[in-house]
């Protein structure tokens, strides 16, 4: 993309080093409301309507689903706030299932969670397109697709420059919303307050008269059938854990606020339209929301201004549903870039753009969001069949591995019962809900949601076995460690700018590095006297928490450049170093490389690449081709350049048994 082009779409690079920067990108407790709690309050929209549709003529159950609704919201909230202060550098569920139950249930999570976000956009989306369209003559209807596709475009290039970027453009919205529905909510409660007793007398009535045809067993089933089947209400809970790593500091008392927000409003929203159905005798009608259907009896008789509300809260609700796509943005990545770290996914999803972004996560889920509204035609009904199943797949997993938790390190605090209850609770509900929705979304689209995650499970696993298989290799070349001289180095000499200078690209010091210095000398005998190591430490997201972390990582690799210095100098050769800090590597390599060519001009450039006995068209997604980028840029620039092999055999076979050979 040409550079102007580039700087005006995703704004100019953030300045990795300065303090302010971690300041401006971070959200604090409101803004990270709006970008994590739309998602949940969102499901306002469509979590009650589900619910209060399966009661069918039972109406009188909606008090109770009202009751039942906040308490779960805000039982399972306390239990993710508790979880934010165990792992407060973030991660939500998959890395409470990856440390308490063991790395196989948490790729089983991680999966989970990625499915269920992709979901979150498609839904959302789909869902906002549907109420939109609502209001258009039908023969428009066919521009509703591509609308869809043309809102992801926008949200993804609207996170590509940034979260809070991303947020701030989308935080009137949310203010709309809740003004209008705490009218809405207000407004029942008032206007139908005299009508309380009628209500209670109609409650009663309707539970005696079930209770005489269906009994109590009866009941509890159509209520937790109902129950169930509002699970969307409940999805986005975990959005806050997942993204502590936006939060403004301190991180885990920000997050705890965004909590209580979202609880709260969530909490009140939902019951107090769940309750407004039952005050105002709603019924579903056909081509309308629940939502819709409640606003129209409240404002019944209040003419134009009445009208205008009720088109207001709509378009609220409408544009907000656009918003709660922003959860699936924001913490989809972040979870791909965490499984990354841990191998499970390709490392590139770990890597940061010069905006700080997640771009590549970012991307990669628009995409897939684009082929799932592909795929159900952007059918809302579809997509919320598919939907929550996964969200409580992996509530399930994080109780459960709270539980284990508390139960373990029971002897070391003499409280530990006061904690776990709250996890077993929020077990006992999760657990509940998500064999009752397996159940009944299973044969009706459910089974694609489970088909989807279980291969995404597979190739996760086969990915880590690729990785796994290659570090095995590489740790073979560790062996040729135990070869080199212990004899102290050689006094530091100073480098002459005009000698014949080997300038070698390496990482971490280890066999890779070392390898490589010693090909060099073996294959080019007596050519090179003195050699230069370059380093670019790279700031990916498992690192980019704050200036700290950038100079921790910053000291690594300075202290890995001086190692190679000082081996250099045992073997005799004149040595020096460069490095730099930076979230992309071949840029910044090649602007190192060319500072180094103007003090020697006389440099000759190697950097190692790892070359397969068998290459197959996946070891390409799975390892980047930096070398060979780096060599083309560095040759048009009229460098010499070379990209040495470190030879991987195939992954089955043990490694060779002369490293230094390779």
């Amino acid at each position: 993309m040409p550079p102007r082009l580039k700087r005006l779409l995703f704004g100019a690079p953030r300045d990795i080093s300065d303090p302010k920067t971690y300041h401006t990108i971070s959200l604090v407790a409101f803004l990270a409301w709006v970008g994590l709690g739309a998602d949940g309050l969102s499901s306002s929209s469509y979590g009650p309507d589900e619910s209060f549709r399966a009661l069918g003529q039972h109406h009188y159950l909606a008090v109770g689903l009202a009751l039942a609704t906040a308490f779960t919201v805000f039982i399972i909230s306390y239990a993710y706030s508790r979880i934010v202060e165990h792992f407060p550098f973030g991660g939500g569920g998959y890395v409470v299932a990856s440390r308490l139950l063991g790395p196989r249930f948490g790729v089983v999570s991680g999966s989970a969670l990625l499915v269920d976000y992709v979901l979150t956009i498609s839904t959302s989306i789909a869902a906002g397109a549907d109420a939109t369209f609502s209001f258009l003559p039908p023969h428009w209807h066919w521009a509703k697709l591509p609308i869809e596709f043309g809102a992801i475009a926008c949200l993804m290039l609207l996170n590509v420059r940034g979260v809070k970027e991303s947020v701030t453009a989308l935080a009137p919205i949310f203010v709309v919303f809740l003004i209008t529905h705490a009218i809405l909510i207000g407004g029942v409660l008032l206007l139908r307050a005299g009508q309380m007793p009628v209500v209670v007398s109609e409650v009663r009535h309707g539970f005696r008269a079930d209770l005489a045809t269906i009994g109590l067993t009866g009941i509890a089933a159509l209520f937790l059938r109902a129950y169930s089947m509002g699970a969307g209400t409940y999805t986005g809970i975990e959005a806050v854990s997942n993204g502590l790593q936006i939060m403004r500091e301190p991180k885990v008392q920000t997050a705890q606020k965004t909590m209580v927000l979202m609880a709260l409003s969530l909490a009140l929203t939902a019951g107090g339209i769940t309750l407004g159905y039952l005050l105002v005798h709603a019924a579903p009608v056909e081509g309308k929301t629940m939502n819709a259907v409640l606003l129209e009896r409240l404002v019944a008789g209040m003419g134009t201004p009445g009208q205008l509300f009720v088109w207001l809260a709509l378009a609220a609700e409408t544009a907000l549903l656009f918003v709660a796509a922003q959860a699936g943005f924001i913490d989809g990545p972040r979870v791909m870039a965490n499984m990354a770290n841990d191998r499970w996914l390709p490392r590139r999803f770990a890597l940061l753009s010069d905006r700080l972004s997640m771009q590549d996560g970012i991307v990669l889920i628009s995409v897939c969001s684009a082929l799932t509204l592909a795929y159900t035609r952007g059918d809302t009904s579809t997509l919320v069949l598919m939907y929550s199943i996964n969200v409580f797949l992996t509530f399930s997993l994080s109780e459960s591995g709270m539980v284990r938790y508390w139960f373990r390190e029971r002897r070391k605090y003499p409280d530990w019962w006061h904690h776990i209850i709250i996890h077993l609770i929020g077990l006992v509900l999760c657990l509940s809900i998500l064999v009752v929705s397996v159940i009944e979304k299973f044969a009706v689209g459910g089974w694609i949601t489970l088909a989807v995650t279980s291969i995404l499970i597979g190739i996760c696993l086969m990915i880590r076995r690729h990785y796994d298989s290659v570090a095995a290799n590489l740790r073979r070349l560790d062996q040729v460690m135990d070869a080199l001289p212990a004899a102290l180095a050689h006094e530091e000499q100073p480098l002459d700018p005009k000698a014949s200078t080997a300038v070698l690209l390496v990482g971490g010091y280890g066999g890779l590095g070392i390898h490589q210095l010693l090909s060099v000398q073996r294959v080019f005998p007596n050519q090179y006297k003195q050699v230069i190591f370059v380093s670019v430490a790279v700031i990916d997201s498992a690192t980019m928490k704050g200036v700290e972390e950038v100079e921790e990582v910053r000291r690594r690799t300075e202290e890995s450049l001086r190692r190679y210095v000082g081996l250099a100098r045992r073997l005799g050769l004149v040595a020096g170093y460069r490095m730099s800090v930076s979230t992309e590597a071949v840029a910044e390599a090649e602007a190192l490389c060319l500072a180094i060519v103007r003090d020697h001009h006389r440099a000759v450039f190697f950097a190692g690449k790892l070359i397969f006995e068998r290459e197959k068209w996946y070891q390409r997604l799975l390892h980047n081709d930096t070398a060979y980028e780096l060599q083309r840029r560095l040759q048009f620039a009229g460098l010499n350049a070379v990209v040495l092999p470190v030879r991987i055999l195939q992954e089955e076979a043990p490694a060779v048994a002369n490293p230094a050979a390779a």
